[in-house]
């Protein structure tokens, strides 16, 4: 993972940036799809997180994912940040559905 992009960017808040997952290009019996055909891939990895959101009392809320963790994103939602040509998006902690555990 190259982390000299993340060292000039760094999520504000509760803002989680996620790489998403590449879409399957072939099926199990190996036959090419489309890109029509590909479905929207929903699951990312988190490459960078905020420090946690502000409560009304003043004390910073931590966040409920870490780096490298897989995570489940909504169909819709995010905002795309493009880092050394790559797509990244950023979502608020609250947004992303749930966390893949092993």
């Amino acid at each position: 993972m190259k982390l000299s992009a993340f060292r000039k960017f760094l999520p504000l808040f509760d803002r989680v940036l996620v790489e998403r997952l590449m879409a399957e290009t072939k099926t199990k019996g190996g036959i090419m799809l489309p890109d029509k055909a590909q479905g929207k891939v929903l699951q990312a990895t988190v490459v960078a997180v905020g420090p946690g959101a502000i409560n009304q009392k003043g004390v910073v809320q931590p966040l409920s994912v870490k780096v490298g963790e897989k995570v489940l994103l909504p169909e819709y939602g995010g905002t795309k940040v493009v880092l050394e040509d790559k797509d990244y998006f950023l979502f608020r902690d609250g947004d992303i559905l749930g966390k893949y555990v092993e």
